[in-house]
């Protein structure tokens, strides 16, 4: 048990750290706002795995896998959330200067935390992911509901480890090194990104 554990931690390590459309989102929430604001976008994102572990256990996922027409129109929603959040960078870049940051409005905390949630529950990936990769982890003798947790618990608790210091790093960056005109720029990378990963996603199969 204690095996399946470590290996699966590993392979979990990885897979968070490797950058996609939260990390991007993050890091234009970290841009525009700051470390709060990148932090409860974070914490959203981290909910949306909570919802993809709860779906998977009441066998959703499943259907997603099997079901070509649920995973392609969650695909297609997901893509089109991508691409609408980077023209928002696009905008945001336009912008930027304009007004000085001290005057510049925060967002509402539910506005941001749900725009992390959304990002991650309209992509299908995690929830296949738990689906196909979980059981890998879980041995015939083992207690497959509190494996299941340990598990998903240990890959969720990375998730807001991770973000939460990519959100912080960001965020740093932003406040001591970067002037309005290099913050505009990331935003056009932040979006162009969100955008690629947006049509990624439409192209994805299962």
């Amino acid at each position: 048990m204690l095996s399946e554990i470590a290996a699966f931690s590993v392979a979990a390590l990885v897979i968070t750290l490797t950058p996609g459309a939260d990390m991007a989102l993050v890091a234009r929430r970290a841009l525009s706002h700051g470390w709060g604001t990148a932090a409860r976008t974070s914490l959203g994102v981290c909910s949306g795995l909570i919802v993809h572990a709860t779906a998977s256990a009441i066998g959703v996922s499943a259907i997603l896998a099997r079901s070509a027409t649920a995973f392609t129109v969650l695909k297609a929603c997901g893509a089109v959330y991508l691409v609408l959040l980077g023209f928002s960078s696009f905008r945001r870049a336009r912008s930027l200067g304009s007004e000085p940051d001290d005057v510049r409005p925060l967002p509402p905390t539910r506005r941001v935390y749900a725009q992390g949630l959304l990002n991650n529950v309209l992509n299908p990936k995690p929830a296949i992911f738990y689906l196909a990769f979980l059981p890998q982890f879980i041995g015939p003798g083992d207690p497959v509901v509190l494996m299941a947790i340990i598990l998903v618990s240990i890959h969720i608790a990375m998730g807001v480890v991770w973000l939460l210091t990519w959100a912080w790093l960001v965020s740093r960056a932003r406040a001591q090194f970067l002037r309005p005109r290099w913050r505009a720029t990331l935003e056009r990378v932040t979006g162009a990104v969100l955008v690629g990963l947006g049509v990624r996603l439409a192209a994805a199969t299962r």
